[in-house]
């Protein structure tokens, strides 16, 4: 079974091999890559048609005896101040990934950063306070590879807090880790509650956690329909 070491400590901790023991499938990975990719895109970019430029309603000369060209409207492509043709409209840039693909991939992921040693643990429990520089301290002691991916849970914004100003350190919710974000990421640093979801996902089980989340929002929305 593969583990990882905990920061600041001696001991380390067990990873599960059905999410950090897979074998790297470099297909599945650059596709979800791409989909993360390309979903993270506005795509708000626009551009006027002739249709959609001010003015030109009006020829700008006669048809014939002028010695010039025909021209219908001061809004052609061929002028300057016309539309644009072909032109980027407002678009999205999504496009679907199976649930199992997108599991494999992030199985892959993991497993890079188990195989390498490049994943460790951090006990979150010394962040009381946001404290930067112990957080860097832990990372230089440690003598991870940069950039560092830091994953939490969403109720350890102490220790978010403490390195989300490190240099080359980026800080996300388990919830919002996908793919890419492990793949860019030279280390990886996760608490114990990130690594339990993680392995969730990619195992595709509800942790504890999660399960008792759902049946809170449950009772909730049944208190306030009653």
């Amino acid at each position: 079974m593969a583990d990882a070491k905990i920061l600041g400590g001696s001991k380390k901790a067990k990873l599960d091999d059905a999410a950090f023991g897979a074998s790297f499938n470099e297909a599945l990975v650059h596709e979800s890559v791409r989909a993360e990719l390309a979903a993270r895109r506005r795509g708000t970019h626009a551009t006027k048609t002739r249709g959609n430029v001010r003015g030109g309603g009006a020829k700008p000369w006669r048809q014939k005896g002028t010695g010039r060209a025909r021209a219908g409207s001061s809004r052609s492509p061929i002028w300057t101040g016309g539309g644009t043709i072909f032109g980027p409209s407002p678009r999205h840039y999504t496009f679907k990934v199976n649930r199992k693909e997108r599991r494999a991939a992030l199985r892959s992921a993991l497993s890079v950063h188990s195989a390498r040693d490049s994943i460790a643990v951090l006990d979150t429990k010394a962040f009381d306070t946001p404290a930067t520089k112990k957080a860097a301290g832990l990372l230089a002691d440690a003598g991870l590879n940069m950039p560092v991916l830091v994953v939490l849970a969403d109720d350890q914004e102490q220790a978010a807090l403490s390195f989300r100003n490190i240099a080359r350190v980026s800080v996300l919710p388990a919830s919002m880790v996908g793919v890419a974000d492990l793949i860019g990421a030279a280390s990886v640093v996760c608490s114990q509650a990130a690594l339990d979801a993680l392995t969730a996902r990619a195992k595709g089980t509800v942790t504890e956690r999660e399960r008792s989340e759902r049946e809170r929002s449950e009772r909730e929305r049944s208190e306030a329909s009653a």
